[in-house]
């Protein structure tokens, strides 16, 4: 992933060199192969890469187009050819990306960003237009943030340059750090009031006194595929799937991919065997990465892995996390961490992911994410009967709720009101366990954010889109959020791609019936079916993957004393977001075997500890121990009582 950056001061801009040279500092260990920068009037934009392709070493950027208009480019674009035929002569096939991008802006303005597929960020500075356009593609992995101002307009694919830089305070965001506490915060939203992340499936179209986002695309509820057999929808997942996978190899350096012998990825490096055995891919080889614990009696994935390994006939990296530390609540003290998803302090576990990566040279990561929100993880049979209760297809409804009953061994009645209480308010049926908040928090800060803390769910409606179509985005939405969370790394540093999210394969899957890929006594019953012959027996029949239950619980007692120590203190507390003696008490209850919610204990633990990590920075900083600054922070529900940080 290479990082952008840029301001546009409205009044010209003379302090631009000793400006940019602070910022380069900050994005020079996320772009180690050089970069660029484009300095005109009030406008200045710096590019930082990190190349993963043979086109991006030849990329130059900012890229400035026939129209002037100056483009920078993070990304891959999987549908290069079919743009290079759509806009003529004004390409050729060997175009790098950022060319294709900028040429098709050329041509459709706005309306570019809807024919681009991949996974991308982008910042167009037009000066014929006096317009900045920053914009993501659908999914939205790759980070790209912006301040605007009476003065200025400020981007950046990292948060530090827009906090440490500026000569302000900034004031936290409470529903931010509510969304951490539960579902993940909104995908447009930041830590801090003011700076702004641009959505998915979106652009923001920004100048002197304009600040506007705009949605360019969106899934087409009424797009359906049916066929008349079960093959035929085997035959398309397959050809879309292998599409996913075959433009996630699209590197010049060997690729790593996450093994650990779930379904998901397992499936990934099997496919992508297949691929690279029948033809000829950019990627030079494909190695592996598995963790495993012996001693956890709720996670063996070790015959899982291994199988996929004898398949392949080659070992990967193996790291065993039975006596390390895998979880930490420690950000690094030498760094200012400007988000809860920031990176915390290197494990054992995580150094030598980092040392595996060095050795066989990869700067790509493949990931299995989305794999169980995508193809029916979870065998409910939920989204489907909802389908039918929309339709008024009481025959089909009766057949299935009685398949359904005898899978679950549950009367078909009760089936049936879970099902009709999808549609109700909550008030009616509700609010489902997993969903409320957690009881040590504020009830003043609950009531100010209910809506984050519940995961922004919407009631299903039951005319309109189909139920299912429904759920699919709700699911994705939260994959949104998830990524929107999490920050670049640089160490390792290296590029995720996430086969699962395709734009085409999330298509397929949102057009065809559920009961394709869930089914009564078959959980990912298009996957099962699709991919025999490809995936190993043992890894396709597996059940559903279980997951450390040990790990979490050790962590927390690692806290455990400096909580103690920090419980007059502690940083959540102070703002009004944590009641210290209920949560306390939670923690003990947990270190005595009693069951809590271990979710909402870990994500509190670590809004606590970025909190503290910042109140530290703060006062290092204060007291000339740091020499970066950093910002005053004030949340918005503790004005009254003057909490800053």
């Amino acid at each position: 992933m290479s990082v952008q950056f840029g301001r546009w001061k409205f009044d010209g801009d003379g302090d631009a060199l000793e400006y940019l040279e602070k910022v380069e500092t900050l994005l020079a260990p996320f772009g180690p192969d050089g970069g660029g920068s484009y300095l005109q009037g009030g406008v200045n934009i710096l590019y930082r890469g990190f190349h993963t392709t043979e086109e991006s070493e030849r990329a130059k950027q900012p890229h400035l187009s026939l129209s002037g208009a100056v483009t920078t480019w993070d990304g891959r674009l999987d549908n290069r050819a079919e743009l290079i035929r759509q806009l003529e002569g004004e390409l050729s096939f060997d175009s790098t990306d950022v060319s294709i991008v900028a040429a098709a802006y050329d041509r459709w303005k706005n309306e570019c960003f809807s024919h681009l597929t991949g996974d991308w960020a982008i910042s167009i500075w037009d000066p014929t237009r006096q317009v900045l356009i920053l914009a993501k593609d659908p999914i939205g992995t790759r980070p790209l943030y912006y301040s605007v101002d009476g003065v200025q307009i400020v981007w950046s694919a990292i948060l530090e340059p827009l906090v440490l830089f500026e000569d302000r305070g900034f004031e936290l965001n409470e529903e931010y750090l509510a969304g951490c506490l539960a579902f993940y915060p909104a995908a447009h939203l930041t830590p801090y009031v003011g700076i702004h992340s641009v959505p998915p499936s979106s652009y923001s179209l920004l100048a002197k006194g304009v600040h506007k986002t705009v949605k360019y695309w969106e899934f087409d509820p009424a797009s359906e595929i049916r066929y008349r057999t079960d093959a035929e929808y085997e035959e398309h997942f397959r050809a879309v799937f292998e599409q996913s996978v075959r433009r996630r190899l699209r590197s010049k350096f060997p690729i790593l991919a996450e093994l650990s012998g779930g379904m998901d990825s397992s499936s990934i490096v099997c496919m992508a065997d297949k691929i690279i055995a029948g033809e000829t891919v950019e990627t030079p080889r494909l190695d592996t990465v598995s963790y495993y614990d012996d001693s956890e009696p709720n996670w063996n994935e070790r015959p899982y892995f291994t199988r996929v390994e004898t398949k392949r006939a080659r070992t990967g990296c193996h790291i065993d996390v039975s006596s390390q530390e895998t979880f930490s609540f420690q950000f690094d003290a030498e760094r200012f961490t400007p988000t809860p998803g920031s990176a915390v302090r290197p494990t054992q576990a995580s150094r030598q992911f980092a040392a595996c990566m060095r050795s066989m040279g990869n700067r790509v990561v493949l990931s299995g994410i989305g794999g169980d929100e995508v193809l029916g993880g979870v065998p409910t049979p939920m989204p489907e009967l909802r389908d039918l209760i929309a339709g008024a297809r009481f025959k089909g409804l009766a057949h299935q709720l009685k398949a359904w009953a005898l899978n679950k061994r549950k009367p078909w009645l009760l089936l049936l009101v879970e099902a009709v209480g999808g549609f109700l308010p909550p008030a009616l049926v509700g609010v489902p366990k997993y969903r409320r908040p957690a009881p040590w928090l504020n009830p003043e800060f609950v009531a100010r954010n209910r809506s984050a803390l519940a995961g922004y769910e919407d009631r299903l409606r039951l005319f309109g889109r189909p139920p299912s179509f429904q759920e699919n985005l709700g699911a994705l939405d939260g994959l949104r959020r998830q990524f929107a969370f999490s920050d670049l790394s640089y160490e390792p540093l290296y590029e995720k791609r996430y086969p699962y999210l395709d734009i085409d394969l999330l298509e397929f899957i949102y057009a065809i019936p559920r009961e394709q890929l869930v089914r009564p006594g078959h959980r990912r019953s298009l996957m099962r079916r699709a991919l025999a012959g490809i995936v190993p027996d043992e890894v396709i029949n597996r059940r559903r993957k279980a997951f450390p239950a040990r790990t979490p619980m050790m962590a927390i007692s690692a806290e455990w004393t400096r909580l103690l120590e920090a419980r007059q203190q502690l940083s959540s507390s102070v703002l009004g977001i944590v009641d210290a003696k209920c949560f306390l008490n939670m923690l003990e209850k947990s270190r005595q075997g009693q069951e809590i919610s271990m979710v909402q204990v870990m994500r509190t633990l670590a809004v606590e500890a970025w909190l503290s990590a910042v109140n530290d920075w703060t006062t290092g900083q204060s007291d000339g121990t740091r020499s970066n600054p950093a910002p005053q922070f004030l949340t918005q529900g503790s004005r009254a009582s003057s909490a800053t940080f």
